[in-house]
């Protein structure tokens, strides 16, 4: 870090969240088609990345360098060529009437007031098994962009049910590396994690699926129309693949490959060369989703590069030693959760962000007599509350642009993050759960801090994820 501590590395963050939400809602209130839409973020984000590379001492050429070490992190060009293979994929299946064909054959099963709850758990159940929310929506959103043609039921709802259960695994999976830096920050086992997690999940996905049915209850109005079963195969094998627990690139790659077979035997006219076409048109729809992802990473190293993560993990530490005295236990755990929530909002990235403040959670950790199965559910928790809601972040640029959607339309629908929300607030407001056995304070790995994750171990629970 080039400089200390401080509070204006974070003002290019709002300078852009000013632009793009601030220009949304100005033009929402002034009646504007598609308001979301007539500034795009990865124009509104230029002022941002020009404030930021004011800032500092260094040279230009120094903080320009860091700026392309973030637009280049390992986690950025994960998602880029996950946005290309999702796009690959989706385009292809819709080329040949799979997206269509598996719509009906979903809704000749489903009766109308399980369409929404049955979307939420297919997603929860996959994102679970492949440990990604980004693969999830990849692999569903396309999915759900059908049942919306064909039903009255709103897209952006769909859309938001899509992301609510991709969040679900995304919190909860044994492969998320959300799961293993969390449990490797604070030094806990991945089980202990899991089952103090899942018992402050589950209450908010049953409430989640209560509401859901209840959506659906009040009647929908479903279209059926004929299918061919062959070209529902695609998406039956990777559903399969993903809840294998395959990884997100093979099964996209293998869903592209399998897909276009499935239409050259299928699908007259059809051809190799076609499908070429089809896979490049899936591709270049990505691209405006995967450049937003690079600047917001090199946004993001550029203010922590000149202090303002730092800013932030100091604040937050202050706080919890200044409301320690009356409630120690609950005071930690809440900066614990502050902590990673304003991380999360400033990097665009649950893991980072988590990475980030995972040093610092584990002191409070320690001062205050916090439960490390605790923090580290909390740190997972709402970190991944704050991905499945900010409008820049991948999984909702991803979602939205598959369904053609406002990113934060898509947010304001996913009832599963907010209900999570919810109920981590009650967890820490009264202190539930509490597993036996309360683990000891001393460190063990977490001692280590986060500079030991970028090693073997923690690669490959990230590239499992991935």
């Amino acid at each position: 870090m080039s400089e200390q501590a401080q509070f204006k590395a974070l003002l290019p963050m709002l300078v852009f969240l000013l632009l793009f939400i601030g220009t949304g809602i100005g033009l929402t209130l002034c009646g504007a088609e598609m308001p979301f839409y007539q500034l795009s973020a990865t124009v509104a984000i230029i002022p941002a990345i020009v404030l930021a590379l004011a800032q500092g001492k260094e040279g230009l050429n120094r903080k320009i360098a860091v700026f392309l070490s973030g637009a280049g992190e390992i986690n950025i060009i994960t998602m880029c060529m996950i946005f290309l293979l999702a796009g690959g994929f989706a385009s292809v299946a819709s080329a040949i009437g799979g997206v269509k064909a598996t719509v009906n054959f979903g809704l000749s099963l489903l009766p109308p007031s399980m369409i929404l709850p049955g979307l939420f758990l297919i997603g929860a159940f996959i994102s679970t098994a492949m440990g990604t929310s980004m693969g999830t929506v990849a692999a569903i959103a396309p999915i759900a962009v059908g049942v919306g043609e064909q039903t009255d039921i709103p897209l952006t709802l769909l859309l938001g049910v899509v992301m609510g259960g991709a969040m679900f695994g995304d919190n909860l999976s044994m492969i998320s590396d959300t799961t293993i830096a969390a449990t490797r920050t604070q030094g806990c086992e991945m089980k202990d994690k899991f089952r103090m997690n899942l018992l402050i999940a589950l209450p908010a996905a049953l409430l989640t699926l209560a509401f859901l049915w209840y959506a659906g209850s009040s009647g929908q109005t479903v279209r059926h129309e004929d299918y061919a079963l062959i070209r529902v195969a695609p998406y039956l094998a990777v559903l399969v693949l993903a809840l294998a627990g395959v990884n997100v690139f093979v099964v996209l790659l293998a869903g592209i490959v399998f897909t276009g077979a499935v239409g050259m035997a299928s699908v007259e006219g059809y051809t190799a060369l076609r499908w070429c076409k089809d896979i490049y048109g899936g591709f270049a729809g990505m691209n405006e989703i995967m450049v937003l992802s690079m600047l917001v990473g090199g946004l993001g190293e550029l203010m922590r590069h000149h202090g303002g993560i730092a800013w932030l993990l100091k604040r937050v530490n202050g706080l919890a030693a200044r409301l320690s005295a009356r409630s120690p236990v609950k005071a930690g755990e809440c900066c614990i959760s502050l902590l990673v929530l304003l991380a999360n909002l400033c990097t665009a990235n649950n893991t980072v962000a988590i990475i980030l403040t995972g040093k610092v959670a584990h002191e409070i950790t320690s001062a205050n007599g916090v439960d490390r199965r605790r923090s580290a559910s909390l740190l997972d928790i709402f970190s991944c509350v704050v991905q499945g809601l900010i409008p820049y972040g991948a999984q909702l640029l991803l979602a939205g642009s598959i369904a053609r959607l406002s990113p934060l339309s898509i947010a304001g629908n996913n009832w599963y993050c907010m209900a999570l929300a919810a109920t981590a607030a009650l967890a820490v407001l009264f202190g539930v759960p509490r597993l036996r056995a309360p683990l000891p304070l001393a460190g063990g790995a977490a001692d280590a801090g986060p500079a030991e994750l970028t090693g073997p171990a923690f690669s490959s629970g990230a590239d499992r994820r991935a």
